[in-house]
């Protein structure tokens, strides 16, 4: 997997690529990341990649020609390689676990970091193949979003982490999803998981759900009940509580 990223701070990116798991990962030759400066592809003294927004409007936007070049050179070489051009935008579509996966199939993902209020709207009209967001909040830049996907992608990469714990993060994050499910249509309130014996996949996987807590059957007791605005058992949980109280 090759990662290339256009950026006009790529100092930004030297610390954490060169720490853990994508240090040891790049070793390896799992995955390669070239950091790009936009500025390159500038052709006045001031090396200038922003302008004012046509129309008129606050602040400053990334303009087209840098970028323009930019993907034509890198995408120049290279190609029969299996590329995509990410943009991170607020516009985007949120990036998930599903995401993550379509992505890592990829040979190559180049990834447009915007600063200042964005990009000319005809990058993400003409220029690439999809814009993807983070979350519905405001950063400076592109710069974290790229860290966050190569981070996850990464982790994804045969090799790069031990197969026992990715086996264990994919189920875990399909308990979640399934536990987020149930637990959606309970609404607002606390949520006691009852266990009829202790599960590490399961509390692993609700560790981080906000009022979500789990305890095995054999330890359940009133105040418990009193404590939580609702129980989530499944039916072995009954058969473990019966025999308790039979004793």
């Amino acid at each position: 997997m090759r990662f290339d990223i256009l950026t006009i701070f790529p100092e930004a990116f030297e610390s954490y690529f060169n720490t853990s798991i994508i240090k040891r990962a790049q070793a390896k030759k799992l995955l390669k990341i070239n950091i790009f400066n936009l500025r390159k592809w500038t052709k006045d003294k001031h090396q200038t990649v922003d302008d004012r927004p046509y129309g008129g409007g606050a602040g400053m936007i990334f303009t087209l020609e840098p970028i323009f070049k930019a993907l034509k050179d890198l995408k120049k070489h290279q190609k029969q390689v299996k590329t995509r051009v990410i943009l991170f935008s607020l516009k985007g579509k949120k990036l998930t676990q599903k995401k993550l996966e379509q992505l890592k199939k990829y040979d190559r993902l180049i990834l447009i970091c915007p600063h200042y209020e964005g990009v000319d709207e005809r990058v993400a009209k003409y220029l690439v193949d999809e814009e993807i967001s983070i979350g519905d909040y405001i950063l400076t830049g592109g710069e974290l979003p790229a860290m966050i996907l190569v981070d996850a992608i990464t982790r994804l990469i045969p090799g790069a982490i031990k197969e026992d714990s990715l086996k264990e993060e994919s189920f875990s994050s399909l308990l979640i999803k399934n536990l987020k499910l149930k637990i959606k249509n309970f609404g607002d309130g606390s949520v006691l998981i009852a266990l009829p014996e202790m599960d590490k996949n399961l509390i692993l996987a609700t560790r981080n759900l906000a009022n979500v807590e789990t305890i095995q059957a054999k330890d359940l007791n009133a105040l418990d009940l009193l404590s939580f605005k609702y129980l989530l058992m499944p039916k072995e949980t009954i058969k473990v509580i019966k025999e308790t109280f039979k004793k």
